[in-house]
């Protein structure tokens, strides 16, 4: 009983300087901003279950907002042949993608009848129109440009996306890459026009073929390729749990943005972005 008093007593002389007075001094919630970011879930429906649609895809904004963060430096590090740094960044990229997909798992609990409450009242608002997302697709060079139509409503923003959707990408950062460490890359590769999506190149390919088989002598490069590799299957993972959740909640009707729901995010998944990294794999 002793050693149990003695042992209240530390703790609590350990806490007697525990701050209490913040009248003059920046909280917790000050820093974070929480009045803002707590009361940013207004709805309108009404229903219970219309909270956690809204909380889920807040979270996954800010989820973004972080990834294209270290995509940006990721790209400028690998533009200055600094590969450490992007290594760092990139593999916080994927362990950002893992805490995404599993925010499909506390959606997906969301049933049929529950979401058809408050779907309607959602009108034209989809998820589909997030420019986050668009700009995360620019920045690993998948880029339609039919898509920056969507925000024109937003010249500020319209400005934004047009600016990203003509900058080169992670990809284009990575092939320029291997033609400064003496890859032979086609000009029509290094001097494309980086608006237009990334076609698969046997130069590109015979570069990434060289550099798995003989990893010892690249290993820098190869880390990268695998960092690259990475991005794609945990991107191609969370479309997967997108279209799953997607078609477990509305089946296959029409996206409220107009898409054609579930059929759209299954031919997504089609989509490449860093194409030789996937053919070699059957090349080495």
């Amino acid at each position: 009983m002793d050693k149990y008093k003695n042992g209240q007593n530390i703790a609590a002389a350990n806490e007697r300087n525990i701050r209490t007075d913040f009248k003059e001094s920046m909280t917790y919630g000050d820093y974070l901003h929480l009045d803002k970011l707590l009361s940013a879930q207004d709805g309108v429906s009404g229903h219970h279950d219309e909270s956690l649609f809204i909380i889920i895809h807040q979270v996954s904004e800010l989820w973004m907002k972080l990834i294209l963060h270290e995509l940006s430096a990721a790209i400028r590090h690998i533009e200055a042949d600094d590969l450490q740094p992007a290594f760092k960044q990139l593999a916080r990229v994927s362990r950002i993608q893992s805490q995404i997909i599993q925010g499909w798992d506390v959606l997906s609990t969301l049933t049929p009848a529950e979401y058809l409450e408050f779907r309607d009242d959602l009108g034209n608002a989809s998820g589909f129109q997030s420019y986050q997302y668009r700009m995360i697709e620019f920045a690993l060079g998948y880029k339609t440009k039919h898509v920056l139509s969507i925000y024109e409503k937003d010249p500020v923003l319209h400005e934004q996306l047009t600016e990203a959707f003509h900058a080169p990408g992670l990809y284009d950062a990575a092939i320029q890459k291997l033609a400064r460490s003496g890859f032979k890359i086609d000009d029509s590769v290094l001097t494309r026009d980086v608006s237009t999506v990334y076609e698969p190149n046997d130069s590109v390919r015979e570069a990434w073929k060289e550099i798995y088989r003989n990893v010892d002598e690249h290993w820098e490069l190869y880390q990268l390729a695998e960092k690259l590799v990475d991005i794609e299957d945990w991107l191609q993972q969370w479309r997967f749990r997108h279209m799953k959740t997607v078609e477990r909640i509305i089946g296959f009707k029409q996206g409220t943005g107009g898409s054609s729901g579930v059929n759209y995010l299954k031919k997504v998944l089609d989509q490449y972005f860093f194409p030789e990294l996937w053919q070699i794999r059957t090349d080495v």
